[in-house]
């Protein structure tokens, strides 16, 4: 008797086995083959499902980006959420930061990531911010998360990885606050 065909369980399966390959070898760093491979399906499979690499990997970016754990949904929290979330982030194998920071090389990968972050990050988070330079604001709030992750998670800074949480919560919270006030600095 034949496999019973589920279009859906195929896409998902492509889709789970794309952001694991892209996470952990970054955009250039896998083809669609063992994309498919890992998937249990073919190539042109791949292709009928999502038309291009660059496509799959966009959805994949998409799915990966879907869920904002840094940033909260109001400015009053913002900056203790942001803290908090940042200093209690573990590294995990499969992750957004982790599939942008393998895949930058790429141009292509490059403009699906800035695409990706602009629409669900940059642009909420300007959108929540009072005053004037709201655009700048974003994106300093979102370099600091991270340079944070980068030195935590993958450089592995024993300062930062080795410091107290809740004293890193404390000294990260007012770096924040500082780019989520609407003052103007002097």
């Amino acid at each position: 008797m034949p496999r019973r065909r589920d279009a859906a369980a195929t896409r998902d399966a492509i889709l789970r086995s794309a952001l694991v390959a892209f996470t952990h070898h970054g955009y250039d760093g896998v083809g669609v083959r063992e994309i498919a491979g890992a998937a249990g399906v073919t190539a042109m499979l791949v292709n009928r499902y999502f038309g291009s690499k660059e496509q799959l990997f966009a959805e994949v970016v998409e799915a990966a980006f879907a869920q904002r754990t840094l940033i909260a949904d109001d400015v009053e929290s913002m900056s203790r959420f942001a803290a908090a979330a940042l200093v209690a982030a573990e590294p995990r194998s499969v992750d957004g930061f982790l599939l942008m920071l393998r895949s930058v090389a790429n141009p292509k990968a490059t403009e699906i990531l800035r695409n990706a972050i602009e629409l669900r990050f940059q642009r909420p988070l300007e959108a929540l911010l009072p005053g004037a330079d709201r655009r700048e604001r974003a994106a300093l709030f979102l370099s600091v998360l991270a340079g944070v992750q980068l030195m935590r998670q993958v450089v592995g800074s024993p300062a930062l990885a080795g410091t107290d949480p809740a004293a890193l919560e404390r000294r990260l919270r007012p770096l924040f606050e500082v780019l989520v006030a609407e003052e103007d600095l002097p």
